[in-house]
């Protein structure tokens, strides 16, 4: 499958925009969360499928304004770009010249990424547990309470005070691990990042 399923790309958004309480690994993601209201970073994406064939490998740029916006460009290989204003979620494939609108409810549901749009917090949706320390980083472990979220759980890893990878496994055996670089904490960012308008010649799918 050439194209990650749009779900899973926000969840891996989320992470940046969720308030959470605990111990120790939570303790560094809520402050991380307390102290950033907007966010830019680089990404890396690896995708493995439960067969375990060959994983596809993506990159691009994450863009967040808390709460509720945010812009996902994926650049390499295949372009495509998800941008949240708030009210709507513009899911746009350049090559297939399409794109997708739902609303942030229809479209968030009871994903992680749910939390985005809101002040919810992840206890009402989650189960937390500090997931411990591998691979350099310290872990926490989301697992969503809701049955139909999509996702078996969530994996969120940090490097001292910095998220620095994501770890997603889907109801479908996927798993999709996310690695951030350069990343900047509360830059300035022009409102137009958050807006989306159609392209000529593109058919507009959804509401």
């Amino acid at each position: 499958m050439r194209r990650w399923l749009p779900r899973a790309l926000l969840a891996a958004l989320c992470a940046l925009a969720t308030p959470l309480a605990g111990a120790a690994a939570i303790d560094k993601l809520q402050h991380f969360l307390d102290s950033t209201r907007t966010v830019r970073a680089d990404f890396t994406q690896t995708v493995v499928a439960r067969n375990g064939r060959k994983p596809q490998v993506s990159s691009g740029v994450m863009i967040i304004s808390r709460p509720g916006k945010f812009r996902w460009q994926i650049d390499k290989p295949y372009a495509q770009l998800l941008v949240g204003d708030g009210e709507k979620i513009w899911i746009y494939d350049p090559d297939l010249r399409q794109v997708t609108v739902r609303k942030v409810g229809a479209a968030l549901g009871g994903t992680p990424a749910a939390l985005l749009a809101g002040d919810s917090r992840i206890e009402k949706d989650f189960s937390l547990r500090e997931a411990g320390e591998h691979d350099g980083l310290e872990w926490v472990e989301a697992i969503p309470k809701a049955p139909d979220s999509g996702f078996e759980k969530v994996r969120l890893g940090f490097a001292g005070n910095e998220l620095s990878a994501m770890v997603l496994l889907d109801s479908l055996g996927q798993t999709s691990t996310l690695s951030f670089a350069r990343i900047e904490r509360n830059p300035q960012l022009a409102p137009s990042l958050f807006r989306f308008k159609p392209p000529a010649n593109t058919d507009v799918l959804g509401e």
